[in-house]
This record gives structure tokens, sequence and C-alpha cells, in this order.
């Protein structure tokens, strides 16, 4: 998942960009006690993807590097008050917290309901379970499934409207009629 912790895309990039273009996850932020905050390949081979960006994204970051130059062309979107990346808890603690507080989304809502939030739209909008799984970067679309299956819509209606189609395109005379012999 991309978060202020973790997205440092090239200014250059974000230059040449067509109005809606993808964003390729190739890197992310990690935080631990032993090593502190450092710069890591993603997690799993699923976490590199590429995800299409709408085009009120590209157009949001391109008006924050207006008002936020990134540091040279490989400079961070988001950085900490002092430079360089955002580091997680600062960013909970500092900026994610306090907006959700103003405005009113229930305490201990965390980013991870973005992404939930992101899966819903795309099935709400018809995406495919194997679209779906592939922007979540979940392994197959059997793990999507587990997660979302309850936001499909049901296709029992879909089913027997598509029968009755079917049937319905026949022509009327090679039905049989009522009262007639079959």
């Amino acid at each position: 998942m991309w978060s202020a912790r973790s997205v440092r895309v090239r200014a250059v990039w974000l230059a040449t960009v067509p109005a809606a273009g993808p964003l390729t996850r190739e890197q992310q932020i990690q935080q631990t006690a032993k090593h502190g905050v450092y710069v890591c390949p993603p997690k799993t081979d699923r976490s590199h993807r590429t995800v299409p960006l709408p085009r009120m994204a590209v157009d949001a970051m391109k008006a924050h590097l207006r008002d936020f130059p990134a540091d040279g062309p490989e400079g961070w979107i988001f950085t900490a008050p002092q430079g360089g990346p955002v580091v997680y808890t600062h960013f909970m603690d500092g900026y994610w917290r306090p907006a959700c507080a103003k405005a009113g989304i229930p305490k201990g809502t965390g980013p991870h309901a973005l992404r939930h939030h992101y899966a819903s739209l795309l099935i709400k909008h018809g995406e495919s379970v194997k679209t779906v799984s592939e922007r979540l970067g979940h392994t197959n679309a059997a793990m999507t499934l587990n997660i979302y299956t309850h936001l499909w819509p049901d296709s029992e209606e879909r089913t027997r409207a598509a029968v009755d189609k079917a049937y319905a395109d026949q022509s009327a005379d090679a039905q049989p009629q009522v009262g007639e012999a079959a």
C-alpha cells in the first residue's frame, strides 16, 4: 500500500505523466528498533506493481509539488518537517489522527481503511476479481474473494435475466402456443 510513509516519486515523472497515469511501486520505508528508518524494496514480488492513478490524484500531487517542491528529481513527495521521509509514527500522531478527528472519522481508523475503500470502489464500479486482486497486490484472486466477496453484487437476478433474454430473442413462431401440440 502507498501511504505518506512510503511514497517517493521522481519529480521528473510527475512533470511528464499524462493526466491520468500509472504509479510504479519500487521501494518503501521501514522503521525498526534495530535498524531505525531506512528505504528498502517492497516486501514481496507482488508488492512491486504498477497502479493506474486517477486524474484527480495526479492533479493533487502536481499541485502539492508546486506548493512544496521536491528536493531534486529523486525527492520525496511528502517530507518530514526536518526533511527526508515521513516516519509512520510521526505521520500517525502529527497528521492522520488529527485529520480523522477533524473529519469526524471514528477513532482507531487507520490508513489501511483507505485500501479497503479503494477496493470497495473498484468492486462497486464493476471491476473484476482479477483486477481488484492485481491492484491490491494480493497473492491470488481467492485471497481477494475471501476478504471482499460480500461486496460483489448477487448475480441471481442477472443470471435469471440472461436466460430470459436468450429465450425471448427466439422468434415467437418457434414457441408452441398454449393448447397446441408440441
